[in-house]
């Protein structure tokens, strides 16, 4: 049986694609070899993954960090040891997008979940990327970045009063608690992504339509504006902000001069069907 693994910065979903198309799910938390060692990688698992793994012959995994090559032979290292075998399959998490969006066909492909990513795909191989920099230099209209320009316009006191009081009565957190986590403390992208929900709570309010509006305009004229195929096919989208804030997305592509495609919250339906075709096995 196939498994295939889908990992954001946050969580890691696991489905085992059985001959009888029962499928078989569970969660682990994000895998990323760039943050974590072999042997932490194989604790994770061997503490959180709760499926039978006899059967599994073949694993797909889609994942950030692995770019780097010395990465994911580590990767590769702790999956031979947990899942027993060496029909494994790495790659990028923005390839499990264009898998999962575009299947074998062309298309501009974008990830805005925790970070943000985009490509043009052309169908079998990425030939474009702009680098996303991270929630600190980049990664415009993510969760990191939105959480992190919400944090910060609420401790510079940008917003409302009547606004601040609710973050700070819904939350129950100080600034030197927040301080400790986005600078002490490990994952604080992660950290600042939670903090969506209290965007998504409240997207009525002007001010917060407004960040989440422009942050999104950012994502478009840093990322999208560089595929010349932009201008003429649409922006196939994947992730939980996206799906979240899809209304705004549209009209932040529509006002940035892009048209939008599929929106999804999750890709791996489109991955067990791109998985599902004869030339994807291992």
């Amino acid at each position: 049986m196939k498994l295939i693994a889908d990992s954001g910065s946050t969580k890691t979903t696991w489905q085992i694609v059985s001959e009888d198309g029962d499928p078989m799910l569970c969660q682990t938390a994000g895998i990323n070899p760039f943050f974590q060692q072999s042997s932490e990688i194989v604790k994770t698992l061997e503490t959180e993954f709760d499926l039978d793994k006899k059967q599994i012959s073949s694993v797909f995994f889609y994942g950030a960090g692995v770019a780097n090559e010395q990465k994911r032979q580590e990767l590769r290292v702790a999956l031979e040891q947990f899942f027993h075998t060496d029909r494994i399959s790495i790659e990028s998490d923005l390839m499990a997008a264009a898998h999962s969006l575009c299947q074998n066909q062309e298309g501009i492909v974008a990830i805005m979940g925790t970070g943000s990513n985009s490509c043009y795909y052309n169908g079998k191989s990425i030939l474009a990327n702009v680098s996303p920099l991270g929630y600190i230099l980049g990664d415009e209209g993510s969760g990191a970045v939105l959480g992190r320009k919400l944090i910060s316009d609420m401790l510079k006191n940008q917003f409302e009063q009547r606004l601040i009081k609710l973050f700070f009565e819904t939350y129950q957190v100080t600034p030197a608690e927040i301080l400790e986590n986005v600078y002490r403390k490990s994952f604080p992208n992660r950290y600042l992504a939670q903090y969506t929900r209290f965007l998504s709570a409240h997207i009525h309010e002007t001010a917060f339509q407004y960040l989440v509006f422009t942050s999104f305009k950012e994502f478009f004229l840093r990322n999208i504006d560089q595929y010349p195929e932009a201008q003429e096919m649409p922006v196939h989208f994947t992730g939980s902000i996206a799906w979240h804030f899809r209304d705004i997305l549209k009209e932040a592509a529509a006002a940035s001069g892009f048209k939008t495609g599929k929106i999804v919250a999750d890709p791996m339906p489109g991955l067990v069907a791109y998985h599902s075709q004869i030339n994807t096995l291992v």
